[in-house]
C-alpha cells in the first residue's frame, strides 16, 4: 500500500480484513468474467466475420452449452450472496459481553456516552481487543455512523435505537463520518475513533469524575416518579421490571414481544403502543419531558435490573415524584 495513494484505508479491526476479502474477489471474479466476456465477443466477431462469396447460414443453438454457461456463472455469482450473508450476520450479531456505548446523533455532532458514565462529544474512546456495542439514535434526522477504518457503517434514525459492534485491533486515530445527507453543515459533521491500547484506555477512563449510567438512570427513576407504580417488593401499577429485559413480554392483544432497547424506549416514549397482560394503560407518555441523554439512562438502568440486587436502595417507592404519576413500562 503506498503512502501518498493508499488502495485500502487502513485496517484496524478484526472484520476490516474479512470486508476486504469479500471485496477483492468481487472485483476480481468480476474482472475475470468481463475480460471473458469481452474475448469471447472479439473471437467470434473475427470468426463468424462477413466474407466475400459466403453467404451466412444458421447455426444451431446447444442446450447442453446454454445450460452450463447459465448454471456456472450463477453458482458462482452465489458465492458472492453466501460468503455476502455470513458477513453480514456477523456484523449484525454484538458478542454477548461485548462494552456498550450511547451514541446521539445531532445535527451536527455526536454525542458519545460510555456507561461509566464518561461523556465526549465527537470522540470516542475505545480499547484494543475489546468488543464494542454501539446502540446509537438521532434527535432529529437520519444521520450515518461510518468509520473507514474499522469498515463499519450504520444508519442512525430518530425516534429508535440501531447497533452496530467493532473490536479495535490497533491503536491510533481514526476518522469517523456521517455518511448520509442531514443538512447544511452535513461535510463537517465529522469526528475520531481513538483506540487505545488496556493500560491506557484503564488511566483515561479514571481520568474524570463520573456517575455510572445506570445510576443515572436509578436516580431518574426515583425523581421521575416511576418507582411508584413500578415496584420491587410487591405488585404495583405497572409490571415489575426486575428480569424484564431481552425476555418476551406477552402483551393485552395476544402477541408476544421481546423486551429490547427499542421496546424499553418505546413503552416510555409512547406507553399505549403496546400494553403488558394485565395493565391498564394509565402511564403518561414522557415524550418532550426527557431528553435522549436521560432516556438512555433510563434504559440503561431497566437493562441493569436484570442482575441480582446488591442492595434495598432505591427500591422503595418516591416520596413526591416531580413528573406525572402511574408510570408503567408497558
Amino acid at each position: 500500500m503506498s503512502k501518498y495513494f493508499p488502495l485500502w484505508p487502513d485496517q484496524a479491526s478484526t472484520m476490516a480484513g474479512q470486508v476486504d476479502a469479500l471485496y477483492i474477489y468481487l472485483l476480481l471474479v468480476s474482472g475475470v468474467m468481463t475480460g471473458l466476456i469481452y474475448i469471447a465477443v472479439m473471437v467470434l466477431a473475427i470468426k463468424y466475420r462477413h466474407k466475400p462469396g459466403q453467404d451466412a447460414h444458421q447455426i444451431e443453438g446447444s442446450t447442453i452449452l446454454e445450460i452450463t454457461w447459465s448454471i456456472i456463472p450463477f453458482g458462482v455469482m452465489l458465492t458472492f450472496f453466501i460468503w455476502g450473508a455470513v458477513l453480514y450476520f456477523k456484523e449484525r450479531t454484538p458478542p454477548a459481553d461485548s462494552t456498550e456505548v450511547y451514541v446521539v446523533a445531532k445535527q451536527w455532532m455526536w454525542k458519545v456516552e460510555h456507561m461509566e458514565g464518561q461523556r465526549e462529544i465527537n470522540e470516542l474512546h475505545v480499547p484494543t481487543g475489546q468488543d464494542i456495542k454501539l446502540i446509537l439514535t438521532s434527535q432529529d434526522v437520519i444521520h450515518s455512523f461510518f468509520i473507514p477504518a474499522f469498515r463499519i457503517k450504520q444508519d442512525v434514525l430518530p425516534g429508535r435505537y440501531t447497533t452496530a459492534w467493532f473490536k479495535a485491533t490497533k491503536p491510533g486515530r481514526y476518522h469517523l463520518f456521517c455518511a448520509e445527507y442531514c443538512g447544511t453543515n452535513h461535510s463537517g459533521m465529522g469526528g475520531d475513533i481513538v483506540v487505545m491500547e488496556p493500560q491506557e484506555y484503564a488511566v483515561w477512563m479514571a481520568g474524570g469524575p463520573s456517575a455510572p449510567l445506570q445510576e443515572t438512570g436509578k436516580q431518574l427513576f426515583a425523581s421521575l416518579g416511576c418507582s411508584t407504580c413500578h415496584r420491587f417488593d410487591v405488585q404495583g401499577r405497572g409490571p415489575n421490571l426486575q428480569n424484564v429485559y431481552n425476555k418476551p413480554v406477552l402483551l393485552e392483544d395476544g402477541r408476544t414481544v421481546l423486551a429490547d432497547e427499542n421496546y424499553v424506549r418505546e413503552s416510555i416514549l409512547n406507553p399505549t403502543a403496546k400494553i403488558v397482560s394485565g395493565f391498564k394503560p394509565v402511564m403518561p407518555t414522557f415524550q418532550g419531558i426527557i431528553s435522549d441523554e436521560q432516556l438512555n439512562a433510563l434504559v440503561a438502568y431497566v437493562k441493569s435490573l436484570n442482575q441480582p440486587p446488591t442492595g434495598t436502595a432505591g427500591l422503595q417507592p418516591a416520596a413526591a415524584p416531580a413528573q406525572p404519576q402511574n408510570t408503567q413500562v408497558q
